[in-house]
């Protein structure tokens, strides 16, 4: 994970796990993955040395053709940012769709619905949905409260980068293409 990513699951109110978002017990170290990194050889993809998982970071730290590799997949997936940003609607902030409180993050507003609206059966468009491109701001969740604990218990942007202006097939493409280079 990079450091932001990592932080926001690490967050003191409530520390959880990256991938799926259990809570984590404080102090406890993982004795079996760490011997397994310390066990576990790969191939560096950028010169081919072989080294275990546990010197892979500093590695490629200061292995420049990794870096080169890095720049290519970025490259790759990036496009051009249009001038315009006012043109983007708002992805990382929400307001709560019963009591229009603002500024909430995708984590924060699922905490705030369930800590103050977990009885309100009143039917609710969605914050986080009406702002994807495949999000109808118009449709109204007929159990909101479930729709949140299914389909936002994470944030997409943790396990994947979305360009929201590509379609899926161009996202696919990108996808195989990387992943036969990564072989």
């Amino acid at each position: 994970f990079c450091t932001p990513c990592l932080q926001e699951c690490l967050k003191p109110k409530k520390p959880v796990c990256g991938v799926c978002r259990s809570t984590l017990v404080p102090g406890t170290r993982a004795l079996d993955l760490e011997k397994q990194i310390e066990s576990t050889e790969t191939t560096c993809n950028g010169c081919n040395k072989k080294m275990y998982l546990s010197k892979m970071r500093s590695h490629a730290a200061s292995c420049s053709k990794y870096q080169n590799y890095i720049m290519e997949g970025v490259k790759a997936v990036t496009k051009e940012p249009l001038h315009n940003s006012r043109n983007f609607p708002n992805r990382f902030t929400f307001p709560c769709p019963y009591c229009s409180e603002k500024n909430f993050d995708q984590e924060g507003l699922v905490e705030h619905c369930k800590t103050l609206h977990s009885m309100d059966a009143k039917q609710v468009v969605c914050p986080i949905c009406a702002s994807m491109p495949w999000g109808d701001p118009n449709y109204r969740s007929a159990n909101f409260m479930e729709h949140l604990q299914r389909r936002h218990r994470f944030s997409y942007d943790t396990f994947v980068v979305c360009d929201y202006d590509a379609d899926e097939d161009d996202m696919m493409a990108q996808v195989l293409m990387r992943s036969l280079r990564d072989k």
